[in-house]
């Protein structure tokens, strides 16, 4: 991970707004409250400290309404500086394992609780949305399941349980494609069979190991069903195999282990969707990817809700 401190972007505002900009409205500004195009009848408003008229404010004539390029995103509200959310989003879309929220307040120079807040806000603009499946006619998925968190305790008959005190994760894995990871509960059976039906298109060739929650897939599929035994050290039969998705689950776990340490069952999904989004544009370069997590962030918030049960916006 090679990032130029001194860019531009990342210590001037104005070039930092700029580059939002640039990313949110490249066919010219378009407000966020009215959807206005017509740059005839959008204006910007001139910056004064006096009457605390910020940088960067626009007024659409249509519905009067006053934005900047943060309004209506996952960055609304912040008075973190545009420098600061730039190079946070070049750190996580760059960071094969993840960055942990102290690390990215020692860089930024901010508080741990802003970090942490910031780090969420960008798993949220990270968090696929598409609403589409993976697969299809001709294609394959494959399908594996791994646990998070929690030490396992011995059994009755002496032998520790995987599943015991641990978080499932359900991860789909469309070989050469695209990925889909979801928190899901025990039992499994009923619910990995579930989450297939609702994210793997229909005509998709399943790949999974021998768990018994997978049997009968191909009924919803109406495509093969192939599997392989690990447990008897089978691994690979010609191209039949989930290599891929075990690959996306060591992924998961070494950011864990490697950089977050402790994830909590209440935002592990975010911690998945921070994974699916690097491993789906895997091809792409970090720049790219980090311009593609701010606009992923449009038309989102997310707000910071304290234990006692209040809301803070802002970070």
């Amino acid at each position: 991970m090679s990032i130029n401190l001194s860019d531009p972007v990342f210590t001037d505002e104005r070039k930092a707004r700029a580059y939002f900009e640039a990313i949110r409205w490249p066919d010219g500004v378009i407000c966020p409250h009215c959807g206005n195009t017509d740059q005839s009848r959008i204006y910007p408003i001139k910056a004064n400290k006096a009457h605390k008229v910020r940088e960067g404010l626009y007024e659409c004539q249509d519905c009067h309404g006053q934005f900047t390029v943060m309004t209506g995103s996952v960055m609304e509200s912040s008075h973190l500086p545009l420098t600061k959310w730039a190079l946070a989003y070049r750190l996580m879309a760059s960071a094969k394992k993840g960055i942990s929220a102290h690390q990215m307040h020692r860089t930024l120079g901010i508080s741990y609780k802003t970090a942490w807040f910031l780090c969420h806000r960008i798993r949220e603009a990270m968090r696929d949305i598409a609403g589409d499946k993976l697969g299809g006619e001709g294609k394959i998925v494959e399908a594996d399941e791994t646990y998070v968190g929690g030490k396992p305790r011995r059994g009755t008959d002496g032998r520790k349980s995987q599943q015991d005190r641990k978080t499932p994760v359900a991860v789909l894995v469309e070989r050469g494609g695209r990925s889909r990871a979801k928190v899901v509960s025990h039992p499994l059976e009923g619910v990995l069979k579930k989450n297939i039906a609702e994210n793997v298109a229909k005509g998709t060739e399943m790949h999974t190991d021998e768990h018994k929650a997978y049997r009968g897939i191909e009924k919803i599929t109406g495509a093969p069903h192939l599997s392989v035994t690990p447990f008897n050290n089978q691994f690979v039969i010609e191209d039949i195999h989930n290599n891929t998705a075990e690959s996306w689950n060591a992924l998961l776990k070494r950011s864990i282990v490697g950089s977050f340490h402790h994830v909590s069952r209440e935002h592990l999904s975010r911690y998945c969707d921070e994974v699916s989004f690097r491993w789906d544009r895997r091809e792409i370069d970090d720049t790219e990817r980090a311009a593609e997590a701010v606009k992923g962030g449009e038309g989102k918030r997310l707000t910071y809700r304290r234990t006692n049960g209040t809301q803070q916006e802002g970070a």
